[in-house]
């Protein structure tokens, strides 16, 4: 084991272990999960960084912690509750995947199928764009290509319905056309069709703000969707070249002293903009698998690992065993400059544990591929 595998005298692995067992053993019961009680992406968030745990050390405890969520939330023929207007309410249907692959278990099926037929019944753009939820008329959000698209790409391939992989592909040059800043390189948090809202930028519909979070998932998602895109397909070549630009752009706006990226991205020299863990674990997401898989020059790791290192230096801490996180922005939606400077953190809020366990695991596949 070299020297540069090793963070704050831990592997990136064991950060990842601590990091899920912290909040499994705070939460022994995965229902109470904030917010209890709920098919929600927060903890499907969470629950997909557990997962990779198990898949990357094949610890059945971590398998099993995920299970009982599903099966505390799924009856025995398959019904449960989830909210039927939003996107939001198809990134926990991640889960169900390795279940239905491990499971002699129609049920989690059944789930499955309920969460893609939502696709059918979300309302659109006049692009045929989804909404981001019904609550938002007319808006579609970076986020949504994260919390609807890896999913839904995955059923495609897998239940052979084509026209979903092609779908999601449109999702995303939708997002590219409607929210890229020409000046930055990078993408603002959402689009408004009807360009009626407060924050609408005018004549162009887009949010006036890039806030990070929205961009990490917008990143993170591009890398699983060439993931799973086979190899011959036309749209992935496409994809690889949007994320090696966007990783071009995005490490040019990382904080050189901390190695964090700021809540408003583009915006660090202002003196009221701070420093948001979930973003930069989101970044890191998007930056090491594209090194791992060759789409972007290998020296881009060390913007990663420097991010890597600011997390624990800065935003990491122990009371007793347990790990906490602090800086994480809690849920947010779409505003101008001073609604993101006005957002609350809360230590270990689950968007920011479980997008810090994932990018811990891509750290360490990342140092398993040097070997």
């Amino acid at each position: 084991m070299g020297n540069q595998t090793i963070y704050q005298g831990k592997t990136a692995m064991e950060w990842a272990e601590i990091a899920s067992e912290s909040l499994m053993k705070q939460y022994d019961e995965p229902l109470q999960l904030p917010p209890a009680n709920r098919w929600h992406y927060h903890q499907g968030v969470f629950l997909c960084g557990v997962l990779d745990v198990w898949r990357d050390t094949g610890k059945e405890a971590y398998y099993q912690y995920v299970k009982k969520y599903v099966d505390d939330l799924v009856d025995e023929e398959g019904n449960f509750y989830f909210r039927r207007d939003e996107l939001d309410a198809i990134q926990p249907g991640l889960l169900l995947y390795p279940l239905i692959e491990r499971e002699d278990d129609k049920r989690y099926k059944v789930a499955l199928d309920k969460l893609r037929n939502l696709l059918e019944t979300v309302n659109r753009t006049k692009s045929n764009g989804l909404w981001h939820k019904d609550k938002y008329p007319y808006q579609m959000w970076l986020d949504g290509l994260y919390m609807a698209g890896p999913f839904t790409m995955q059923y495609g391939l897998k239940y052979d319905e084509p026209e979903l992989i092609e779908f999601v592909l449109h999702q995303e040059k939708l997002m590219r056309k409607f929210t890229k800043s020409e000046a930055t390189g990078l993408y603002h948090h959402g689009w408004d069709e009807s360009m009626s809202t407060d924050w609408a930028v005018p004549e162009k519909g887009h949010a006036p703000e890039i806030w990070g979070r929205a961009l990490g998932w917008y990143g993170m998602a591009l890398t699983m969707l060439i993931e799973l895109l086979p190899e011959d397909h036309p749209g992935r070549q496409e994809l690889i070249v949007v994320l090696a630009d966007l990783i071009k752009d995005l490490v040019r706006y990382q904080d050189k002293e901390t190695g964090l990226w700021h809540q408003v991205v583009d915006k660090g020299e202002n003196k009221d903009n701070w420093l948001e863990t979930s973003c930069t674990s989101l970044f890191l997401l998007t930056i090491i698998p594209a090194v791992n898989q060759g789409y972007v020059d290998p020296s881009y790791y060390e913007y990663a690992k420097k991010g890597y290192e600011g997390i624990l230096k800065h935003k990491v801490r122990f009371e007793g065993d347990r790990l906490i996180l602090s800086g994480v922005c809690i849920g947010t939606s779409i505003g101008v400059y001073d609604y993101y400077m006005e957002r609350e953190t809360v230590d270990n809020d689950l968007h920011g544990v479980g997008a810090f366990i994932l990018s811990s695991i891509q750290m360490h596949r990342y140092h398993k591929n040097q070997v």
